[in-house]
Order: structure tokens, then C-alpha cells, then sequence
């Protein structure tokens, strides 16, 4: 087995101390509302932001922030984080990619001294490590899906078997997406996320939370 296919396993391990299992993205003010009662509908959610959510760009943009000079690095992270409605999600994803960042660091890859959030830090990452861009892309999705699931665990009635159900069921969606959104050129793309942006903006007003996004 290549040495890059480990190296991303490790990257998109739970044991990645960056934080990512304190935030839903939404998904907690969504079971609060009962729009997602269930494991179907946990899938139909996942689905759909897949194919049309603000993580397709983020996706797509992997390829260029994989091989970007500095100025295109800082112009791509600015314009992924505004993409962002809440000011929740932008915090997350600022601390995560701040946590990953400075693991690098630590790991003695030697990152550029940039604030960064998650998507360009993910891209500084797999270029650490060497990580294709296409696989990169599919780790991505894979990793956000499995972040999703690993909320919707502890917020919806869903045990850890149908979780993991649903995550084998969508494993050729998020390989054909990757495939897909390697070959887009982001700039071309539109997203439909609206729910997904109110949900994340209402998070804030929950009047108790297990999660901080």
C-alpha cells in the first residue's frame, strides 16, 4: 500500500485532534425542529448536500489549493469562509483549520504562516503529504459525511450500526461526486444550501445545544 493512501487515513481519522466532532453544522437545529426524525432522512439530507451543498465548492476547490502560490491561497480561503452565512460555521471553520495548522507544525511539515480555515489548511495538508487530488476530494466528503453521521448518533434516534449503514450506502455518491467536482472548476459551480444556511444561522438561538455549530 502506498505510503500517501496511510498518510490519508490518517487524516481523515476521528483521532485528527481538530475539534470536528464538537460541531453539527446545522444538523442539531434540524433535529430540534423534527425535520430529521429518522435514518432516511438523515440519508436524504446527506444527499442532497452532497450533490448541492457549500461543501461541493469547498470540494472542487481542493485541486487549486493543492498547488496554490500564497496570493491565490489567501484569496480562495476568503472567498470559501464568506461563502459561509453563520458566524458559527466560520468559527469552526477557522479553529479547525488553525488546529490542523499547527499539527503540521508540530508533525514538522512547516506550513506557511497563514490563518487559514479548513478547506485551504485541508489542501496544505494533502500537499504535506502527498496526497493525490482526486483522493484528497473524496477524503473531503467522506470525512464531512462521517462527521454528520457522527452527530446525527448522538441527536437522532439512529444507533451506530444504522449510522454505518448509511455511510456505506453512500459511499458511491461521494466517490462519484469526487470524481465529478475534481474536474469543476469551482468558479462555475452553484450551490443550493439554503436550508442548510438557515439551519447553521439558527443555531445560535437554540436555547440548549450539545454542539457549538
Amino acid at each position: 500500500m502506498p505510503t500517501s493512501q496511510l498518510r490519508l487515513f490518517q487524516l481523515i481519522s476521528p483521532a485528527l485532534p481538530v475539534g470536528a466532532f464538537s460541531y453539527s453544522e446545522g444538523l442539531e437545529v434540524l433535529v430540534q425542529h423534527g425535520q430529521l426524525a429518522d435514518g432516511p432522512a438523515v440519508a436524504a439530507w446527506l444527499e442532497a448536500e452532497l450533490c448541492r451543498g457549500a461543501l461541493t465548492l469547498e470540494a472542487a476547490s481542493l485541486p487549486r489549493l493543492l498547488v496554490a502560490e500564497l496570493a491565490e491561497l489567501r484569496e480562495r480561503d476568503s472567498w470559501l469562509l464568506a461563502l459561509r452565512e453563520a458566524a458559527d460555521v466560520r468559527a469552526q471553520q477557522r479553529q479547525m483549520g488553525a488546529s490542523l495548522l499547527r499539527l503540521l507544525a508540530d508533525l514538522g511539515f512547516e506550513p506557511p504562516a497563514l490563518d487559514l480555515a479548513w478547506p485551504a489548511a485541508f489542501a496544505l495538508a494533502g500537499r504535506a503529504l502527498e496526497i493525490p487530488a482526486e483522493a484528497l476530494v473524496e477524503a473531503y466528503l467522506y470525512g464531512w459525511v462521517a462527521n454528520q453521521l457522527s452527530a446525527a448518533v448522538r441527536l437522532v434516534p439512529l444507533g451506530p450500526t444504522q449510522s454505518q449503514r448509511l455511510q456505506l450506502a453512500l459511499a458511491p455518491l461521494i466517490a462519484r461526486r469526487a470524481v465529478e467536482l475534481s474536474g469543476s472548476d469551482p468558479d462555475a459551480l452553484w450551490i443550493g444550501g439554503v436550508g442548510s444556511g438557515l439551519a447553521q444561522l439558527r443555531h445560535a438561538e437554540l436555547y440548549s445545544r450539545l454542539f457549538r455549530s
